[in-house]
């Protein structure tokens, strides 16, 4: 009888209930099955087993916002971050006196990104409520979350333009429907005009987000639909159409991918971010740790991952991707082929082999062919490679592959933590200092929201570790996202301390956000890196190496003349802030705004940082003025 038979058989067993739980698993055991295996399929019978009973569900009458609130509560949704406007009347009449908590934004942007940092810290998926075509304005946004494969459902008021004249105010312009607004940026976008419809509508967004790989979803409501009244449809709970992520490897591709690991003599773990949605870091580590693989990460100054998924402190961490010397090449958890290192080859020679591992068969094989692929729940498959080894070869053989792989790890870490002594007690700070005092004063677990391209993330003590930081960054890098998104990421974790480590650039984009924060008692402490200036949009003139780069002279980047108070537009909106101008003022900044977020506020410290690279000393801008130019003093 072949193994898949075997498994048929048992897994029949327990259905009829003609063995125990308990049975079921030695019984899989019995046959060599290994230990995630069993965990995978004992998870799929029960599952099985609960499907084969009726399902719970619950008729309700109302009107159409109604709806739209039973299933949202029945689907577990606790947030609703919104920016509202007239025509969501009937979704926000049926919210009152609800649960659930809205969270007012004052702008869609900052209602997707503060919805972005909620479900990646969470890992449960958001919901929000846009106003009918200023969609539009959440589009950067919305990108991000795409890119990044966050599990959002965008939902709007929606104005028809086909029932009486398609000339209408706040709606699609005429032959357009509004999801044709936001297509290309999420998984699938509808309009919703009956009202009965709306509980499946619902529950297929939620559905489609959080289905791997996940992703923003888009639905939007009629008037008519969302004020209908004496409507009955049928509530069904989360359970019944939410899927859970536990794709199963392929025991043979396993048992191949573990003969390779072994036989190599010097792999090295690409990671993708999708290692931290599985919560999948502590196998990744055991992994490594096992046979002494190097594990390479994002950690570029442009475009950080999502995450930090390997501990950036500990020595086996590698850095950015690198393959120069591997021979082998185990690629996990990467979604989308933005994510994946496919267009640049990081040093892996023609002939390299890869192991890809993900839940995403579109990302795999993309533009790097592959010698093993498996589709699969990242921490269940790495799991099942650890088993796998440890059932090929002896503790002692495993040991003697490991030590026949020291000396090969880069210095990567240890290198990272070193400051150069021209970078410190400088007046305006150098980057990398502010990096390496917020490492230190900050909590050694604290949520770092990451959104200033320029700093020094080398200096932080990264990981997925009880005592090390989380990051969390998005790869879209559309500016105005840092704001929103440590406000989510707060709401989701409360109990830890959260940090937007951002610049002045990007802060302008979002600055309404610290409204929030204040309104609903948000304790986040928002470290503003300013620099006056667009620092890597210069960076980029420089490298350009054309008549800017001769002339010392960068159009549009320069942001001084006036100089933005940070502080003032903060405390404007019920924000308290400092500005730090020295090295030796900023240890006793940081410890007033950690003090502040401890009693419950928000705080933020605008610290004037130093331009680094070539062109850092320009401070040119094209000069005009209107007041100069007119006629008249009018």
């Amino acid at each position: 009888m072949s193994a898949n038979n075997a498994i048929n058989e048992i897994m029949g067993q327990f259905l009829d209930r003609s063995i125990s739980r308990r049975s079921f698993m030695k019984a899989l055991g019995a046959i060599g099955v290994s230990t995630a295996g069993i965990s995978s399929i004992v998870k799929s019978a029960e599952a099985v087993e609960r499907g084969m009973a009726p399902m719970k569900a619950r008729s309700f009458t109302g009107t159409g916002g109604q709806l739209i609130v039973e299933q949202m509560k029945a689907a577990g949704v606790k947030y609703l971050f919104t920016n509202p406007g007239s025509f969501e009347v009937g979704f926000l009449d049926a919210f009152l006196d609800q649960p659930m908590q809205l969270i007012l934004c004052l702008h869609e942007g900052i209602v997707v990104s503060a919805a972005d940092g909620y479900a990646k810290v969470s890992r449960e998926p958001a919901f929000t409520l846009v106003h009918v075509v200023a969609t539009a304005q959440s589009l950067g946004q919305l990108y991000n979350a795409h890119v990044d494969g966050t599990p959002l459902v965008v939902t709007a008021g929606m104005r028809e333009n086909e029932s009486f004249s398609d000339e209408t105010v706040l709606a699609a312009r005429p032959g357009w429907d509004l999801k044709d607004i936001t297509r290309q940026f999420t998984k699938i976008s509808w309009e919703t005009r009956d009202a009965r419809a709306i509980p499946t509508q619902i529950r297929r967004a939620l559905k489609v987000a959080t289905t791997e790989p996940g992703g923003p979803v888009y639905l939007a409501f009629s008037e008519g639909a969302q004020t209908e009244k004496n409507v009955t449809a049928l509530i069904y709970d989360r359970e019944n159409f939410i899927i859970p992520n536990e794709i199963s490897p392929n025991p043979e591709m396993l048992k191949e991918a573990a003969k390779s690991l072994l036989a190599a003599k010097a792999p090295v773990m690409w990671l993708g971010d999708q290692v931290t949605k599985d919560g999948a870091c502590a196998e990744v580590l055991e992994l490594a740790e096992l046979l002494s693989i190097p594990a390479c990460d994002y950690l570029f100054p442009f475009v950080p991952g999502i995450f930090a998924n390997f501990s950036h402190k500990h020595p086996l961490y590698a850095g950015p991707y690198n393959a120069q010397n591997g021979d082998l090449v185990l690629a996990l958890g990467f979604n989308y082929s933005t994510t994946l290192p496919g267009n640049f080859r990081y040093g892996m020679k023609d002939d390299t082999p890869m192991i890809c591992i993900s839940t995403s068969a579109d990302s795999i094989g993309r533009v790097n062919p592959f010698a093993i692929a498996m589709v699969a729940n990242t921490k269940l498959a790495v799991r099942g490679l650890i088993d796998s080894i440890k059932s090929m070869a002896t503790e002692a053989r495993i040991k003697e592959i490991a030590a026949s792989r020291k000396g090969q790890e880069p210095d990567f870490g240890k290198k990272s933590a070193t400051i150069k002594k021209e970078n410190v007690g400088l007046s305006p700070i150098h980057p990398d200092e502010l990096a390496f005092v917020m490492d230190k004063e900050l909590d050694r677990n604290c949520i770092l929201v990451h959104e200033y391209q320029q700093s020094s993330l080398q200096f932080f003590n990264f990981g997925a570790g009880e005592n090390e930081k989380m990051l969390v960054s998005n790869k879209g890098i559309c500016l105005g996202w840092g704001t929103g998104a440590a406000i989510g990421a707060k709401i989701a974790s409360p109990d830890r301390q959260v940090v937007l480590n951002i610049g002045d650039g990007s802060t302008m984009y979002s600055a309404a956000g610290f409204w929030t924060m204040a309104r609903y008692e948000i304790p986040v402490l928002t470290i503003v890196s300013n620099n006056h200036s667009y620092d890597s949009v210069r960076k980029s003139d420089v490298m350009y190496n054309g008549r800017m780069k001769a002339a010392n002279r960068f159009t549009g980047t320069i942001l001084d003349n006036p100089l933005i108070d940070f502080v003032s537009l903060a405390k404007s909106q019920g924000c308290e802030g400092i500005r730090v101008e020295r090295a030796s003022d900023l240890r006793r900044a940081l410890k007033r705004g950690i003090e502040a977020t401890r009693a419950g506020t928000p705080f933020l410290i605008d610290v004037e940082v130093a331009r680094t690279g070539p062109g850092a000393d320009s401070t040119w801008f094209q000069k005009f003025s209107v007041a100069q130019s007119r006629k008249k003093k009018i």
